[in-house]
């Protein structure tokens, strides 16, 4: 039997739909959820989708960024206002799942993949679920219990400050292979000095995470070879990363160190 397919004019009839309905999955850009189909997945037997215009809707405007969770990475890759996560965007995958990924698939994507959403936790990103906003930190903690099954319209965000946002991927296999460590960051310099920076891992936990140990150290310091030393001591604090096809969690905990100082020191 095949998979039907349901296309509502807003997320919220899509949403209603879903709920009257568990054997339906939302198809966004369809790069996780066809996938389990297609690897046998018979848990499901219709595909819900919505048409809603601001969900592939990008407004740039008053220093802050929103993004319809239907935009693809291509897209983001490609657009002049968002240059800075063009870095991001293009860790997606190939050129054939950049064309297809959206913004709201790569929040739900599993270890070893979601590179985007470890940017816009970095960026310290909102979401619009339901139309009430949730912090992406807020959402990525509970998204396997408290917003499972949510349907994210889009993500905003304050543009950083220019060459601020810093991002990082290690992986085996180049150009699209999957992540072995992701880094995004924010870091914002005055007087020669940190004066604030939020550090976002992907691969080092279940989901994305927050560095909370590395930015306090990192607050006040120069970011020279000295000045980050203690930072790159507590790197992988809080960290629980897992073991995959694609490397060891020994493996990725040796090699973030590495990685977050070529990422924080300047070229």
């Amino acid at each position: 039997m095949g998979l039907g397919l349901e296309t509502f004019p807003t997320l919220a009839a899509a949403g209603e739909a879903l709920a009257a309905n568990a054997a339906a999955r939302y198809l966004g850009g369809g790069t996780l959820v066809v996938r389990s189909a297609n690897e046998g997945d018979v848990g499901f037997e219709t595909y819900v989708t919505a048409s809603e215009r601001a969900l592939t809707d990008i407004v740039v405007a008053d220093g802050r960024a929103t993004i319809g969770a239907g935009v693809t990475m291509a897209r983001i890759a490609r657009e002049p206002a968002l240059g800075f996560l063009a870095p991001a965007a293009r860790a997606v995958g190939g050129p054939a799942i950049r064309n297809m990924a959206t913004v709201g698939g790569n929040l739900f994507a599993p270890v070893p993949y979601g590179d985007f959403a470890v940017a816009l936790l970095a960026l310290d990103a909102s979401l619009d679920i339901d139309g009430e906003p949730v912090a992406v930190s807020a959402f990525l903690a509970g998204r396997d219990t408290t917003h499972a099954g949510a349907l994210v319209r889009s993500v905003s965000f304050t543009l950083p400050a220019e060459g601020s946002f810093l991002f990082a991927k290690a992986s085996r296999v180049r150009p699209k292979g999957a992540s072995v460590v992701t880094i995004a960051a924010v870091v914002e310099e005055r007087a020669g000095t940190i004066s604030s920076a939020r550090i976002a891992y992907g691969c080092m936990a279940d989901r994305p995470i927050r560095a909370p140990a590395v930015e306090r150290a990192l607050a006040g310091k120069a970011r020279t070879a000295e000045g980050i030393a203690a930072a790159l001591a507590v790197a992988t604090e809080g960290t629980a990363p897992p073991t995959d096809a694609i490397a060891s969690a020994w493996y990725r905990g040796e090699v973030l160190p590495v990685h977050l100082k070529r990422l924080l020191l300047p070229a």
